[in-house]
């Protein structure tokens, strides 16, 4: 026991002293990091622009949330050629409670806050719902999720809350010639207790069909739920939440419970909590999403759920997570990850008439400000991602082997 303490002393003083490297700095894959160098083109202007913004249900209430001023400075650059996709978690911690209960006045204060944003906007509004808006996942979710529908579409009769009455989808929506917008409602999946009827089968059947329909366009598809992560959801802990485990729960909860402790991580990397990757409900939806997905080269797919950014590009799709709305957790860097930062933000998709679309990583320079901060990432991910040396040399290597 003596040495199986000391190995795990050792092996987590060791993933601290590596998390303290990079923890909240943006980590680009070094196959990309000339980045910088690539920009789109100043005189062009984007046809159309979407900004994805996951999971933004604790924002401040007094006009300083950081996120919310970037937003809207970006409403009032982009005007009405945009659209704002929400990617659920709109409502922190349990959705929109009935109007006795005693969380209502909190919930509704910072929920009318974006909402008000959202409605000064002249472009589109889309609003997804997520795994708390379903209060938690809980058996009464689908009661929460019909009561936030209809408080917006009272609130802001012009947004559209997608899927309809907590519907699995696919629904689209075309958002300007030659781009087109598909929701789906994963929460559907993993929800317990009732839910509206739905076939999970024919769903994915639907959206294939849909996808094959519109590969003459450029498509993004939308859940809540992400199908790649390097963060708490995807399995990935830091070395404190293997020794003060509770802090998962409650940040402030530093009760040691070390070798004991890494039982919960393990649990939630290979079992899973509803909400995690691994959980069976959550791993057939992403099973069965991915196999669609993945006949149809260059779909993005956003969502948010994991309160971080990240970007992988595998079997030549794009899959973004834009969850850092209101929160910010851990966020390993390396794996499949192409770019990962532990800061809010949200990504914006810029699509031009060329055909180019870029992705930006935009992200808030101080609380309160209405500028950006300087761009940490950008990618051109239609018709392709642009060129690194990495990938040139390697290309070469190849020519110059065929030849």
């Amino acid at each position: 026991m003596l040495a199986v303490a000391a190995v795990m002393a050792v092996w987590l003083a060791w993933r601290f002293w590596q998390e303290r490297q990079y923890r909240r700095r943006p980590y680009v894959d070094p196959a990309y990091l000339d980045w910088p160098q690539h920009e789109p083109d100043p005189a062009l202007t984007p046809v159309h622009r979407v900004a994805l913004l996951g999971d933004p249900g604790a924002v401040a209430t007094d006009g300083t949330d950081p996120i919310l001023n970037l937003l809207e400075s970006w409403q009032n650059q982009t005007g009405p050629a945009g659209t704002v996709v929400i990617l659920g978690d709109n409502v922190y911690p349990i959705g929109l409670p009935a109007t006795h209960h005693p969380g209502r006045g909190a919930a509704e204060a910072r929920f009318n806050t974006l909402l008000d944003v959202l409605g000064r906007f002249q472009g589109r509004v889309v609003l997804l719902s997520g795994n708390h808006d379903w209060h938690k996942g809980r058996p009464d979710g689908w009661e929460y999720l019909r009561r936030q529908e209809t408080y917006v579409h009272e609130y802001l009769p012009t947004a559209h809350y997608l899927p309809a009455g907590g519907t699995p989808g696919p629904v689209t929506l075309q958002l300007t010639e030659g781009v087109l917008l598909v929701v789906m409602n994963t929460q559907w999946w993993v929800q317990r207790g009732a839910r509206p009827t739905g076939n999970s089968k024919e769903a994915f059947r639907q959206l294939r069909e849909v996808l094959a329909a519109n590969r003459h366009q450029r498509v993004v598809v939308a859940g809540h739920h992400p199908l790649y992560s390097n963060a708490l959801h995807g399995g990935k802990f830091t070395a404190k939440q293997h020794v003060f485990p509770l802090t998962t729960v409650h940040k402030r909860a530093y009760v040691p419970l070390p070798i004991i402790g890494s039982l919960l991580p393990l649990y939630r990397k290979l079992v899973g909590a509803a909400e995690d990757m691994s959980h069976p409900r959550y791993r057939k939806m992403r099973r069965r999403m991915l196999r669609v997905l993945q006949e149809f080269p260059n779909v993005i797919y956003a969502a948010g759920h994991d309160h971080n950014l990240q970007y992988f590009h595998h079997r030549a799709g794009h899959y973004l997570v834009s969850g850092s709305g209101s929160k910010t957790a851990f966020v390993q860097k390396g794996g499949r990850a192409t770019f990962v930062h532990e800061q809010k933000g949200f990504f914006s998709l810029d699509f031009y008439e060329s055909g180019d679309t870029w992705l930006r990583t935009l992200e808030p320079a101080v609380a309160g400000s209405l500028a950006p901060a300087a761009e940490v990432f950008r990618l051109r991910l239609h018709p392709a991602p642009v060129s690194s040396p990495v990938s040139t040399s390697l290309l070469a290597s190849f020519a110059r082997h065929v030849g």
